[in-house]
């Protein structure tokens, strides 16, 4: 879902008067983001079998975690953050409006309330994501303005619980590829995840936060992201050759190439490039995320069957 200008528009006239701004911090943007990612762990477990109760499964799941559980997240990061400037799927956030608060807290329970219709294990992952969001936001820990804390929360809940919560919802045990899986995002999560830093480090740095990209700078957090990313690789390629040697795991070599042209050249130039760089640098590493779950899937879902 856009949320432009031409969209606000749009939205403001549809939607009860004040209801614009409560709609926004939830970031719908990042809906199906969230979703598809999580998606990745659900396709794996089902591999080339739809059925109806699956498809349900996933949608379910889909509510639950990439709309309620994200949704709600986003918007009590947005209550105790108050940002001004432009921030992760959402461009010139609105003032944050009077009741943000308990609406994000409504969303997060309702998640919650829906993730125990989903199985003990997908309500396990809900849960310790729903108790991490908190920490990272809520004063007095706010994980988020502690430096390394910040980067393992994220990439403990949206790297690899996203992923393994695909998994669960389909009621699979734990076993392979699931936990080489979700290992590799947690990893590229923790390459990922101080990209949406570095164009937010002045508000970040007035606000008195110790993110990771504040406290190592813009170099040594670029070379971090860049070995992350490399072990995550390390660990889907590894999986891949191990269980499912076919030519469609060459798409894991594809991506980890785009990977590495947008890092290294953004690495040469850490200390050169403007803010509206790294945000398209950002922007851009979305969507190699993107085309990185694809290429999990198609490497790893057994579509193509087990090599020998």
């Amino acid at each position: 879902m856009s949320t432009g200008p031409n969209a606000r528009a749009r939205l403001e006239r549809i939607l009860p008067p004040g209801w614009l701004p409560y709609l926004l911090h939830l970031r719908p943007r990042a809906w199906p983001i969230v979703a598809a990612h999580m998606s990745v762990g659900a396709l794996l477990a089902v591999g080339p079998s739809f059925t109806p109760d699956l498809v349900r499964r996933w949608l379910l799941a889909a509510i639950a975690w990439g709309v309620l559980g994200n949704g709600g997240t986003l918007a009590i990061n947005s209550v105790f953050d108050r940002d001004d400037g432009d921030i992760g799927y959402l461009e010139d956030p609105p003032p944050v409006p009077r009741h943000l608060l308990p609406f994000s807290l409504a969303f997060l329970a309702a998640g919650w309330v829906l993730a125990w219709t989903l199985g003990p294990l997908f309500l396990a992952a809900y849960t310790a994501c729903l108790v991490m969001s908190l920490l990272y936001s809520v004063p007095p820990i706010r994980a988020k303005a502690r430096a390394g804390f910040d980067v393992l929360i994220n990439s403990a809940g949206f790297g690899a619980l996203t992923a393994f919560a695909g998994w669960a919802a389909i009621q699979q045990p734990i076993e392979p590829p699931i936990p080489a899986v979700a290992a590799g995002f947690f990893f590229l999560f923790a390459g990922f995840y101080p990209l949406t830093q570095l164009y937010q480090m002045d508000e970040d740095r007035a606000r008195g936060d110790s993110t990771l990209a504040l406290a190592l700078g813009k170099r040594k957090v670029l070379w971090l992201s860049l070995l992350s990313v490399m072990v995550a690789f390390a660990w889907f390629l590894g999986e891949a050759w191990m269980r499912f040697r076919h030519p469609a795991s060459l798409g894991l070599v594809v991506v980890l190439t785009l990977w590495l042209g947008l890092l290294i050249p953004w690495l040469r130039a850490a200390n050169t490039i403007g803010r509206a760089r790294e945000q398209r640098g950002f922007y851009q590493a979305l969507w190699i995320w993107a085309l990185t779950d694809v290429a999990v899937v198609l490497a790893m879902a057994g579509w193509f069957g087990p090599g020998g």
